[in-house]
């Protein structure tokens, strides 16, 4: 393969955007965004009504964060626009807490509203019917346990409101109402009403149903119900309303086809929810379902008339969305598979919409490569969603090609714009996603075919689209690498030690060697939350039957078959696979001489976050996968 003239940088494509996720203000005057300081992401606000062609450093524009250790990455504004928030934790240990900025005071420090060494904030709910106040769910007083505080946003007085007796798993205040959420023996979700310390059962959610948690959940603003994803009957999730009166279960919307988007918009906040709610009052406005593409359906009158006006500013999949109290205002984003998005003001009031920036202004949609969703079928014939992105400007034949593995296995990967599928792609490789048996999106039968099949059926899976790819003449069979980061960490092990003929080069970041440590390292607060994750599927490491089995599909029990080349990624300050995952491989291998690589960076936790790290990261990436399978590197002279 001939190196083109020009590649794009590593920088330009993990560097920091020029501004990133953009908020209204509920009056609808400012906007709060992402913008760099000091070589971090931090708040900053300006006026909607200002010229955002001019840069962030002039009069007008305001810097309220001022942090030079980790990029904010969470923030929002208080319902009556007072303060703004932001969660921030210490070097990816995910001990999140809970700060406050005030934006008529940027001079001003911010505030951390929960102090506690060690303490994680498990939730923040913002009332709208109490504006200054947050109620927050903190494992302060025993590391196992969570109890429910209200927090004072002003004074930063935090008041016990409700104690955790042993079992609760999060709480959910509503005007007139508090609900608990508890698991019961063999994962059975219950949802239950505190009443002056007695508890009354609302409704009862079988394990099979709820994998993780309720997802999404969110009060009604009569405080009567709750909007829930729900696969009751069904094997895919729709959107309904809970009674919390009796129990019942309503439906509110679904799709003939699609899943309601969740749990992944839940837990990344790259993704928007699932629920689009307006911000002050908490009424649905739409909901997001998620096949090869999106659809929203509307759901108040209101947003029916504005949705298809957004729509119109962009050929991609409207992302998030933020609008003022009269919901006439609105600034969005959309997902593309070759544009890193652009944020756009919509008037509905007058019908106008003007852009306002574009995050990664540098990089050119036109030399990014298209990723095409197709459907591999499994050799038991279960059908499996992947995604095909090829390199531009070569020819699609027998390609060095990545298959790349996505996290959880309790995710998806989508039609988006993805910086490390392009990236890959870029430097001339085929990249191959699989949504295999375990992904979720795919109805509760697909999700559920994982069940023990790690290193079984869920590998096979890869397996068989990578033949797929052989045989549509894409991929060279001699030059294909596995690389994923959590669960794709692990299946890049897996691939590495279990079919070690398969792969040129293996990559794993962050990935679980020892199945049977990974449930037993649990953080406190979340062992008795995995009931129906991780011990219905890897197995429970206390039956010394099922422990031996969770040996066996372990990678650290193969490591002297690994053939092939490895990089292993690994944050020090990783809570959900510790470091030692990687450690014990690296050793295993450095003691035989196998060619291992090891990369650990002492400032980051389960994911990298900051600039820096990630570009250190995908750097040694495309040296280590140019060596072992003849693509493309900057660094190539």
């Amino acid at each position: 393969m001939t190196v083109p003239s020009k590649l794009i940088a590593v920088e330009e494509f993990f560097g920091l955007p020029t501004r990133s996720r953009a908020l209204l203000s509920p009056d609808g005057t400012k906007v709060a965004f992402l913008a760099p300081w000091r070589g971090r992401l931090n708040v900053f606000i300006r006026d909607l009504d200002s010229d955002w062609t001019t840069p962030d450093d002039v009069p007008g524009v305001r810097r309220i964060t001022s942090d030079t250790r980790r990029n904010v990455d969470t923030f929002f504004w208080t319902a009556d626009g007072r303060y703004l928030l932001f969660q921030q934790d210490t070097d990816g240990d995910e001990n999140w807490h809970l700060h406050r900025v005030d934006p008529a005071r940027p001079g001003d420090p911010a505030v951390d509203l929960t102090p506690f060494a060690g303490v994680r904030l498990l939730g923040a709910q913002l009332p709208s019917d109490r504006p200054g106040t947050a109620f927050v769910q903190l494992n302060k007083r025993r590391p196992d346990l969570i109890d429910l505080y209200e927090l004072d946003l002003a004074t930063g007085r935090l008041t016990l409101t409700a104690e955790n007796p042993g079992d609760v798993l999060s709480w959910l205040r509503t005007p007139d109402r508090l609900l608990i959420f508890t698991m019961e023996e063999g994962g059975e979700h219950v949802l239950s009403e505190s009443l002056d310390g007695d508890r009354r059962t609302i409704a009862r959610f079988s394990g099979t149903d709820v994998l993780l948690a309720l997802a999404p959940v969110a009060p009604t603003p009569d405080g009567n119900g709750l909007w829930i994803g729900s696969s009751r009957g069904s094997d895919r999730t729709r959107l309904v309303r809970l009674d919390l009166d009796t129990g019942e279960q309503l439906g509110v919307d679904s799709h003939p086809v699609f899943d309601l988007d969740t749990p992944r918009p839940e837990a990344d906040p790259r993704f928007p929810s699932s629920l689009i709610l307006h911000p002050g009052t908490g009424e649905l406005l739409g909901a997001r379902y998620l096949g090869d593409r999106q659809e929203i359906h509307a759901l108040d009158p209101h947003f029916a008339a504005v949705l298809p006006r957004l729509a119109e500013l962009s050929d991609g999949d409207l992302a998030h969305v933020s609008c003022d109290a009269t919901a006439q205002r609105w600034i969005v984003d959309f997902t593309h598979d070759r544009d890193p998005g652009v944020t756009w003001f919509y008037d509905h009031a007058t019908g106008r919409a003007r852009r306002l920036f574009r995050p990664f202004p540098h990089l050119d949609p036109a030399r990014l490569a298209p990723v095409t969703p197709i459907t591999v079928t499994a050799r038991d014939g279960l059908d499996l969603p992947c995604h095909l992105t090829l390199p531009v400007g070569v020819e699609p034949r027998e390609l060095p090609t990545v298959l790349l593995v996505h996290g959880g296995p309790w995710y998806r990967d989508s039609w988006c714009y993805d910086p490390e599928v392009q990236l890959l792609a870029n430097r001339g490789y085929a990249v191959l996603q699989v949504n295999f048996r375990g992904s979720t999106g795919y109805g509760k039968a697909h999700t559920q075919a994982a069940i023990g099949q790690f290193a079984g059926r869920m590998h096979d899976d890869l397996i068989d689209a990578v033949d797929w790819a052989v045989e549509q003449g894409y991929t060279d069979p001699g030059r294909v690498a596995i690389y994923g980061c959590s669960y794709g960490g692990y299946a890049a092990l897996v691939g590495a030690a279990f079919t070690p003929d398969r792969f040129a080069a293996a990559v794993s970041y962050t990935g679980m060697s020892d199945l049977a440590d990974l449930v037993r390292s649990v953080v406190p607060f979340a062992r008795r939350s995995v009931e129906n994750s991780y011990l219905r599927y890897i197995g429970d490491p206390d039956d010394p039957r099922q422990e031996a089995d969770m040996l066996a599909r372990s990678p650290i029990s193969r490591v002297d078959d690994i053939t092939a080349p490895m990089l292993l990624i690994q944050g020090a300050n990783d809570v959900r696979v510790a470091r030692r995952h990687s450690d014990r491989v690296v050793d295993a291998l450095r003691a035989r001489g196998a060619e291992v690589e090891y990369l650990c960076n002492e400032t980051e936790g389960h994911w990298f976050i900051n600039p820096d790290s990630n570009i250190e990261l995908y750097r040694t990436l495309e040296r280590f996968l140019a060596r072992h399978l003849g693509g493309w590197s900057s660094t190539t002279s």
